[in-house]
């Protein structure tokens, strides 16, 4: 059945994705129980019901620190904010679903489930059961995520040293492949540049909001390029 395939697509497509999160979603449980003093419980229930790596990564670290509770949740809103983004430009191919696909769809988005889903859905084709596709993706990706807090939090409970591995570098591997792929262009690639060095210049900033900056920096590069370009195609019709 056409769903069926798409679902399968789904979860095939976003496997290289998946294994490069395993060792990301292994160093969450572990941080959670060694550094941020929760209780497994509590590291899990973080899975399950935030569901946002690099959020959750954040939101552990401010934890260890005492931070308090408003700002940890602006902390990790601003980080989580780049889904606005990724919703507005899947919105155009899922707003034709009713609420109950909607809603699991938008909590399931992910960077790794974006990454192959809008690829998916800008493919020229007459299918018409890509949302299987998008939840294929997305609950490869939520089941993995699932499973690799509970072997981190049996890690981090049983064996030492375990946080002192280096885990958490697959998150920088994992986006790093999430990005490259989608570079098609001069605008993207200008951005992906710009936000790149000025995440190295902006590191010092507390509570990781260089990235945020750096974000936006990128974004702004790649629309000016990109308007740049559009005017300069313009004048050249004019021209000819």
């Amino acid at each position: 059945m056409p769903h069926r395939s798409e679902f399968i697509n789904g979860v095939k497509d976003t496997l290289p994705l998946i294994i490069g999160a395993i060792p990301f979603g292994i160093a969450f449980g572990v941080l959670g129980v060694t550094e941020a003093g929760l209780s497994p419980a509590a590291t899990i229930g973080m899975s399950l019901f935030v569901f946002a790596g690099s959020a959750q990564f954040i939101a552990a670290g401010l934890l260890a620190q005492n931070a308090g509770i408003a700002l940890i949740v602006l902390t990790t809103w601003i980080v989580n904010v780049r889904h606005v983004l990724y919703g507005a430009s899947l919105g155009v191919y899922v707003r034709q679903l009713s609420q109950r696909w909607l809603l699991p769809l938008a909590f399931w988005l992910t960077d790794e489930t974006y990454a192959v889903v809008i690829r998916r859905y800008t493919r020229a084709d007459d299918i018409a059961h890509k949302h299987w596709y998008f939840l294929g993706s997305a609950v490869a990706m939520y089941t993995n995520w699932q499973l690799c807090t509970m072997i981190g939090i049996i890690a981090g409970s049983q064996l030492e040293g375990v946080a002192e591995w280096g885990l958490d570098f697959a998150m920088v591997v994992t986006f790093i492949g999430i990005v490259v792929p989608l570079v098609i262009n001069r605008p993207l690639l200008v951005c992906a540049i710009v936000a790149g060095f000025s995440a190295l210049l902006l590191d010092g900033i507390p509570h990781r909001l260089g990235l945020v900056i750096a974000a936006i920096i990128g974004m702004l590069a790649g629309y000016f390029v990109e308007t740049y370009m559009i005017d300069t195609s313009k004048r050249v019709e004019k021209t000819t």
